[in-house]
């Protein structure tokens, strides 16, 4: 025991408290890795997150390192052979909604230069610093989780409802919601400080 003091979703699995020690809420402006946060999260719509992170690497291995680019010319052959992949979730809308979003994400980089520029533009490209003391306090929403939902199918996303979504921004960063005596919350919330979009 290290004796942290962890926010309490993560306690006590070795791999979801070292997903919650160095990535969880740290923010992300690399348009590959918000990608790649953006497919697990899709994947994740109705299932525990520490389900999604157990097949992180198979998911990486079937969707090509999550190269949207590769993922937005996949063909039937291709979404026949991911039905057939045990190592991830085989839910064959949420494997077409993958390339569906990749093809949508390439799209948004045309228009905005970068999907980070986009996204974070829903935060005026500061995260949100919360002040949570409980994690059974955040919320599954929030009105800009809404805004950027409703934008996001606007633009032919899916799997993208604003739960989904508000775990995305917790997950790269826009938000801050580690528990405010977690060891993680001042040192993510300097991190945001240094965020410049």
């Amino acid at each position: 025991m290290d004796n942290k003091n962890r926010c309490g979703w993560c306690e006590g699995d070795p791999l979801y408290e070292a997903y919650h020690d160095e990535e969880w809420g740290v923010p992300v402006l690399d348009d590959e890795l918000l990608f790649e946060f953006l497919t697990l999260e899709t994947f994740q719509a109705g299932l525990s997150w520490i389900t999604v992170l157990r097949k992180r690497e198979n998911f990486k291995s079937a969707f090509d390192n999550f190269n949207y680019r590769k993922i937005a010319q996949y063909k039937e052959d291709k979404i026949s052979e991911l039905m057939n992949n045990a190592g991830i979730i085989r839910n064959q809308l949420k494997i077409r909604a993958a390339v569906t979003n990749a093809r949508a994400y390439m799209e948004i980089q045309r228009e905005f230069g970068s999907f980070s520029k986009y996204i974070w533009s829903f935060v005026d490209g500061q995260p949100i610093q919360n002040q949570l003391e409980d994690h059974n306090k955040a919320p599954a929403t929030t009105a800009v989780s809404d805004k950027l939902s409703k934008d996001l199918k606007k633009r032919g996303f899916k799997f993208v409802g604003s739960t989904v979504i508000y775990a995305h921004m917790q997950a790269t960063g826009m938000v801050n919601d580690h528990e405010v005596d977690c060891f993680r919350y001042h040192e993510v919330r300097k991190l945001g400080e240094k965020v410049s979009i």
